[in-house]
């Protein structure tokens, strides 16, 4: 169990796999305007969910796929009422664990601008320019994951 009684796991069924997404269409679609169409991709079946939970909802999710070996974090999300929480760096910690455990070696993202001072504090690195999807603003973020034990997806680096 996380802080403020918020559990970081993969997704254990289809209904959690459901809640995230409805918590992706509240946070993309209706807080930042994205199209619905463009926010259910049709991708979700062959992602590995992660998800936050606590009191029995998701409060927070990111999908991983590993198209040509590499791991692609996507629909990194977090109820707004508790943003700020520590739930995000959980669920990065959460994702970057599953990614070792699948076999990649580096976890690339695209992350919107507003959000890379985030993801540069998990250890992420922004590269190229500036791009648009679905009108916002986004870079390209990697971060390697050669400081951790693949076979189990445990952290070894020294705290």
């Amino acid at each position: 169990m996380a802080e403020n009684g918020v559990e970081v796991r993969l997704a254990r069924d289809e209904s959690e796999v459901e809640a995230a997404q409805q918590l992706r269409l509240r946070v993309f679609s209706d807080e930042q305007g994205v199209a619905r169409d463009a926010e259910v991709d049709g991708l979700d079946p062959e992602a590995t969910h992660v998800v936050a939970v606590r009191r029995d909802s998701v409060v927070g999710t990111c999908r991983l796929r590993f198209p040509r070996g590499r791991c692609k974090l996507e629909r990194m999300a977090v109820d707004p009422t508790l943003r700020r929480t520590g739930i995000g760096v959980a669920l990065m910690q959460e994702a970057e664990r599953e990614a070792a455990r699948q076999g990649a070696t580096e976890v690339i993202l695209h992350a919107q601008r507003q959000s890379e001072p985030f993801y540069a504090s998990c250890g992420f690195s922004a590269e190229g320019e500036t791009f648009l999807e679905e009108g916002i603003a986004h870079v390209l973020m990697r971060k390697q994951l050669d400081l951790v034990d693949r076979r189990s997806g445990e952290d070894r680096r020294a705290s």
